[in-house]
């Protein structure tokens, strides 16, 4: 979720909704993140992701650094538009994904935009539209949600719209805005319950889900940590990353950074740049000036990389 700073309102009009979704059709395309539910509100947007290959934190930093100076600019207006870095919570997908795409699409009804679930199917500037089949945008993904209520698209848009519908009367779900044990929960009564029957639960205030998922995460976030603190201790940088390629492909080292299309260059550049992001946690920024290219560039180079990685087996450390 993101707000506009001291809640200034981040779309004036239907020209700015519009510019921003273009935006992120184009991000979301090619850093190969799933959109499942998403709304547009004045002052704030609420977006539900499953990341690709390319980290949550650059898909958002292009996002919102595009956006705001088109939006500056359009408008004769200086400094920030959004409050502080975005709010993101990890949440576990078996239990809570259905529950967040109906909260979030129910966004446009709580904040009186839309007075009922007619009028939000017709909405534009959500993703419930979509998931209905008034509106159509590529980029959502619409059927992971969809087969989760049949396997017919009819009447799995009809069970989806009576399940939207039957949560209107819940209002504003407390629960389903952060993580930690209270919200992952249900709620004090669920933690009541829990206490009362002795079930202690590891919790963290950015995870959404069970015990045993907040451990999952935090474990494999300390993991990655870990092997990036070892490849750092081993010496390894940009230029030991390209001497590995070099190596590995039969190409010569100089060549992995010069310009140009070349099949063997192209691969050589891409598993380049997911190491190095992804191992080495260099930014995308940085190794776009070190390279002489975009930062989209350097995104999409990520995502092909770690396909390359994955099809040639092939790991940073022989």
């Amino acid at each position: 979720m993101v707000r506009g700073i001291e809640r200034c309102k981040i779309f004036r009009n239907d020209k700015d909704r519009d510019n921003f979704l273009e935006r992120f059709a184009v991000i979301v395309s090619e850093t190969k993140t799933s959109c499942y539910a998403w709304a547009l509100m004045p002052n704030h947007f609420h977006l539900l992701l499953r990341t690709g290959p390319i980290p949550i934190s650059t898909v958002m930093r292009r996002l919102l650094t595009g956006y705001a100076i088109w939006f500056n600019r359009r408008n004769r207006r200086y400094g920030h538009l959004f409050q502080n870095r975005f709010k993101s919570i990890l949440c576990q997908e078996d239990s809570y994904l259905l529950e967040l795409v109906r909260y979030i699409h129910l966004n446009p009804i709580r904040a009186g935009l839309v007075k009922d679930i007619d009028e939000l199917a017709r909405y534009k500037y959500s993703g419930h539209s979509v998931l209905i089949g008034k509106m159509k945008k590529e980029w959502q993904d619409t059927e992971s949600v969809l087969k989760m209520f049949g396997e017919q698209s009819g009447s799995a848009r009809r069970a989806y719209r009576t399940y939207v519908e039957k949560g209107i009367e819940e209002g504003k779900r407390y629960d389903l805005t952060g993580g930690g044990l209270l919200r992952s929960a249900g709620g004090w009564e669920g933690v009541k319950a829990l206490r009362e029957n002795k079930v202690y639960q590891r919790n963290d205030e950015r995870i959404l889900g069970n015990g045993d998922f907040v451990g999952r995460v935090l474990a494999s976030a300390e993991e990655q940590m870990e092997r990036r603190y070892a490849l750092k201790a081993r010496g390894m940088d940009l230029d030991k990353i390209a001497d590995r390629i070099s190596k590995e492909l039969n190409i010569k080292k100089e060549d992995i950074y010069a310009k140009g299309r070349y099949r063997r260059i192209v691969e050589a550049r891409s598993l380049l740049c997911y190491w190095a992001v992804r191992e080495l946690g260099i930014s995308m920024s940085a190794l776009a000036r070190k390279l002489g290219i975009s930062v989209t560039s350097v995104s999409v180079s990520v995502s092909r990389g770690c396909m390359i990685a994955k099809e040639k087996r092939l790991d940073l450390i022989e």
